[in-house]
């Protein structure tokens, strides 16, 4: 049985990593290996396939603390150190693992592993599929649709799922006799677990397929449309049903779980529905009073009335041009800065000279 793969490796950090430094590494190279970087390279959606598997597993600390026994005892260990739970007592808690989750999809999972062990005989669900995805700031703040890239696998176009090449033969699989499936026995238990020779299909090819290589799939990119609510902040998950993976035995497709992400904005920032903005002013504007042209989230300009002698970090609020969400609605908060010149002509300095003296200014 081949080994599990290393999600630690995967994400570069270290066993004893803590979730932010998981979440960290993952958004990192979740940017590196986007397909939308790279359109058409099968390789690197194939990267960006495993890391997200790899941060599905670890960001969750039920599953993540599954795959570490499935590290330190291997499948048949961690299954009955699941069973036994934390004291040794038959029927602790441990959740086993669904299929495809640890790197065993080539020999049809853990999923039928499992089944066979503790009699689980009804089909496995399909894993969602579980992306993190930036939105820009306005989106999120007024609703709208973005596009998200979805790693997939299909059956291959050119082979149509056999696996065979074209003209190639397709004969029963000796190993197995066609069954799919082998048993084996390990500490007082009968196992089935799929055919390692013909990886659970019961046939085998003289020749494989060029473009799956005998996998019977290929890895594609799904483009999708995402509808993200109004007043979305960073952390919403939206469960998209059946628009994932599809089932490898015709079952119902699998989910697709995004976590949105909210950009920064250059100008505004976020306070509950209250949004934030900071406006420069000059020195003579302060002085004597203006009108300001402020932009709103909406594209709109609203004239805010600055009165003499306003200094920096007075606030002036604009009502109801905030964040919208569940029938309610925040304000903008305009903070004012006021900018000095940094230098002056001779006439100008004299001229200030003057003022400063006739009105008591110390300097």
């Amino acid at each position: 049985m081949p080994a599990v793969k290393d999600y630690y490796q995967v994400l570069g950090v270290s066993p004893s990593a803590t979730e932010p430094e998981i979440k960290k590494a993952y958004r990192r190279l979740a940017k590196q290996y986007h397909p939308d970087a790279r359109p058409g390279d099968a390789v690197t959606a194939e990267r960006f396939k495993v890391i997200n598997e790899a941060y599905s597993v670890l960001s969750d600390a039920e599953k993540r603390k599954q795959y570490d026994l499935m590290r330190k005892f291997g499948p048949l260990g961690a299954a009955a150190a699941g069973r036994r739970g934390p004291s040794g007592a038959r029927g602790g808690g441990g959740t086993p693992f669904q299929e495809g989750e640890f790197g065993f999809g080539g020999f049809g999972g853990l999923g039928d592993l499992f089944s066979s062990i503790f009699g689980r005989g009804r089909k496995a669900d399909v894993e969602p599929i579980e992306l993190s995805v930036e939105i820009p700031f306005r989106v999120a703040a007024l609703g709208g649709k973005v596009p998200v890239t979805v790693p997939v696998t299909e059956t291959c176009p050119t082979c149509g799922g056999t696996g065979a090449a074209p003209g190639a033969s397709v004969t029963t699989c000796p190993e197995c006799n066609g069954r799919g499936e082998i048993s084996f026995g390990q500490g007082g238990f009968a196992v089935r677990r799929p055919c390692p020779a013909c990886r659970g299909r019961g046939r085998v090819t003289s020749q494989p397929c060029p473009v799956c290589r005998g996998q019977t799939e290929v890895a594609v990119n799904k483009r999708i449309m995402v509808t993200v609510p109004a007043g979305t902040d960073s952390g919403h998950r939206i469960r998209l049903k059946g628009q994932g993976q599809r089932h490898p035995s015709g079952g119902a497709p699998g989910d697709i779980i995004i976590m949105l992400q909210v950009e920064r904005d250059r100008f505004f920032h976020r306070d509950g529905l209250d949004l934030t903005c900071t406006v420069p002013i000059n020195l003579a504007q302060a002085v004597l009073g203006t009108k300001l042209r402020v932009r709103t989230i909406d594209g709109r300009r609203v004239v805010l009335k600055i009165p003499p002698g306003t200094g920096p970090g007075r606030k002036f609020r604009i009502r109801g041009h905030g964040i919208e969400r569940n029938g309610l609605r925040g304000d903008q908060l305009v903070e004012i800065t006021v900018t000095v010149p940094e230098q002056l002509t001779a006439e100008q300095e004299r001229l200030f000279t003057e003022f400063a003296e006739k009105t008591g200014l110390k300097y």
